[in-house]
């Protein structure tokens, strides 16, 4: 097999510079301003914040966000992620009215809905998650809808009413390859998570998932992952560099290179899935609305 350009992180006294392939633009324009302020005056939270996504210049622009439900803490510590950690308040039950109302405002054509995980609650969020749906769907009937669900911890009654909304896609990411779980995401399990992905398309809807590279993964194992999911009946596959949010976080092990990624698009079709996004700027909610 040709061996694929991987850039060596540099070493642990001195934090790596990004590679030209990872420079992104300043958010600008007016649909940007418009995007910000009806976020603001509704009191919402995405992803796009909370993560730090390399992404929110482009798809704000555009007059797209994925909107995070449930707050803005979240129980768990992944290693990787720059949401903040800790005991979250009581949930708002007008949220999903709230953020119903904004994606209507903001006329878009395919919405994405995320949340922070909520081990502490009994229905791990469920209905929150249900309603946001329901409620999203009464005012913008013709708006397309992806959820990316968190972990249910095997409670699978409560997958069930995130997922009877009537939402065309649900996503539910891997994140890393099996070895690295115990590093990348402590709380969660592998074998679990694949299970919640078969589990979601046997409950007849579209199934998604992504994954970070650049944490020390090797290519077989990227290859092993692909070959897993789509063994669960995953129908969309996103893969992304990792970028370390904050010195707090992981560092980067490797940037992968361009060619590389898109060895891994090849491999995913090879293997099957119907929609494979593969590149280093590449995050779950990029070019959503492709993946129906």
């Amino acid at each position: 097999m040709v061996e694929l350009p991987i850039v060596q992180a540099e070493p642990k006294t001195k934090r790596a510079k990004r590679p030209d392939w990872l420079r992104v633009k300043l958010p600008i324009g007016e649909d940007y301003k418009r995007v910000r302020r009806l976020v603001d005056e509704y009191q919402l939270h995405t992803i796009c914040q909370s993560g730090n996504c390399p992404n929110m210049g482009e798809c704000w622009g555009a007059g797209t966000a994925t909107f995070m439900i449930l707050g803005n803490v979240c129980t768990r510590s992944c290693s990787f992620c720059a949401v903040a950690t800790g005991r979250p308040p009581e949930y708002d039950e007008d949220e999903p009215r709230r953020v119903a109302e904004a994606i209507m405002l903001m006329q878009v054509k395919h919405a994405v809905l995320t949340s922070v995980n909520r081990d502490e609650l009994k229905d791990r969020g469920a209905e929150i998650w249900y309603q946001t749906v329901v409620q999203t769907k009464e005012m913008s009937p013709t708006t397309t809808i992806e959820t990316l669900i968190p972990d249910t911890k095997a409670n699978w009654a409560a997958l069930e009413r995130m997922v009877e909304g009537g939402q065309e896609v649900v996503s539910h990411n891997m994140e890393t390859v099996e070895r690295l779980y115990r590093m990348v995401r402590p709380q969660a399990k592998y074998a679990r998570s694949l299970e919640q992905i078969k589990r979601t398309k046997e409950l007849g809807t579209r199934t998604k998932s992504g994954f970070m590279v650049g944490l020390g993964e090797t290519k077989d194992e990227v290859l092993q992952i692909l070959d897993d999911l789509r063994e669960h009946d995953c129908d969309v596959v996103t893969i992304g560099q990792y970028l370390q949010p904050t010195k707090m976080h992981l560092e980067v092990a490797d940037f992968i290179h361009p060619d590389t990624f898109r060895f891994y698009e090849e491999e995913g079709y090879k293997r099957g899935f119907d929609f494979v996004e593969s590149g280093p700027l590449v995050r779950s909610s990029y070019h959503a609305e492709r993946h129906l």
